[in-house]
């Protein structure tokens, strides 16, 4: 059963971490699923990871997770980044939602799921 949209909302933005950790997750690429063998379709976004961007003004660049913010549920991507009126460049937040993973850096959390590659 599905819950109301204001209480997923209020979940989203008002949850605890580890709740909101959960909505971090990224699909994977039918690429990357054939090459390691696994059927899950989504796995947590890591430091390092490349992904691919579907959605927005960026869409069709790749790059690496440069910095994943759990609290705010975002994902900042390197070399995608803005300028702003002084010159400083910041990078651009992305949603975990609109990323796909092409490629992932190897964790002792993932070994277990690394068969093939």
């Amino acid at each position: 059963m599905l819950m109301k949209k204001r209480t997923e909302r209020k979940n989203a933005f008002c949850g605890d971490i580890h709740s909101r950790k959960a909505r971090m997750h990224v699909h994977i690429s039918k690429e990357l699923r054939a090459k390691a063998g696994v059927k899950m379709r989504s796995l947590l976004v890591n430091k390092g990871d490349t992904v691919k961007v579907m959605r927005g003004d960026s869409r069709g660049k790749s790059a690496k997770v440069a910095r994943v913010s759990m609290a705010k549920g975002k994902v900042y991507l390197e070399g995608v980044s803005q300028r702003n009126r002084r010159g400083v460049e910041s990078l651009l937040p992305f949603e975990p939602s609109n990323l796909v993973l092409t490629d992932m850096k190897d964790t002792p959390s993932r070994k277990g799921i690394l068969k093939g590659a």
